[in-house]
């Protein structure tokens, strides 16, 4: 059903200077595209990142499980509170929505694909979201037949991590590529231990991450986070990189 529905084109911000790389960053649950234009704009403020173009995808509106079926932008379903969010990342098959997040991860990578095909390479392009759309961004770029030059997870935790690693592929061009995750220690909705269990699960899967923990934050950002996306953005894109 999630493939017959439509989507909204994504939010672009253009490069202020001439475009030699592309931050996509995918917005959470019940969220759009739009909803991250005002941290764009502080991510542009201090003009270190003239050369990025920022795509902000949307996701389709589809039904969701946990909430009697009403539709809502998602990228994925959830089917169940505990199960959605992984919270043991103990190896044990859960009831994801596995189609409906490797649908999402096809449409991220045609984004991906077009920028590429616009000029820019696949290492000058940082894949990163909120939430679910940090989530898909993790697995998304982890699993990609591609380098990239970065990802970012906010408030996020690993999708199908029974079974993630069957889904890296046997080249495994981000083994190297840097990985930002920002988690709030008083996150009730994706607790701050799923961050922490993802953080840990993708070091033994030889990756290169670091989270970030923010005190007393919740399920949301604050400026603090934002200036240390800005500088991971600043470190991974820096003009004349890759």
């Amino acid at each position: 059903m999630a493939s017959s529905l439509r989507r909204a084109a994504p939010v672009v911000f253009p490069a202020l200077s001439r475009h030699t790389a592309t931050v996509i960053f995918v917005h959470g649950l019940g969220d759009s595209g739009n909803g991250w234009a005002d941290a764009v704009q502080l991510w542009q403020r201090k003009h270190r990142l003239d050369e990025v173009k920022f795509v902000l995808p949307n996701a389709r509106v589809m039904p969701i499980s946990v909430n009697q079926g009403f539709p809502m932008p998602a990228w994925f379903d959830i089917k169940a509170l505990g199960a959605s969010a992984g919270q043991t990342l103990d190896g044990k098959s859960r009831d994801e929505d596995e189609q409906g997040i490797l649908e999402s991860r096809a449409y991220l990578y045609s984004l991906i694909q077009q920028e590429v095909s616009d000029g820019i390479s696949s290492e000058r392009i940082v894949l990163g979201g909120f939430s679910q759309g940090g989530a898909m961004s993790i697995f998304a770029g982890l699993t990609a037949p591609f380098k990239l030059g970065g990802i970012v997870g906010l408030s996020s935790w690993m999708l199908l991590s029974h079974k993630f690693k069957e889904f890296i592929p046997e080249s495994n061009p981000n083994k190297d590529t840097p990985i930002f995750m920002g988690h709030g220690d008083a996150d009730p909705l994706v607790l701050y231990e799923w961050g922490t269990a993802t953080e840990k699960k993708i070091k033994e899967l030889g990756f290169n991450v670091k989270l970030t923990t923010y005190p007393g934050m919740q399920h949301s950002a604050c400026m603090e986070e934002f200036d240390d996306v800005e500088a991971f953005l600043v470190s991974s894109l820096a003009s004349g990189k890759a």
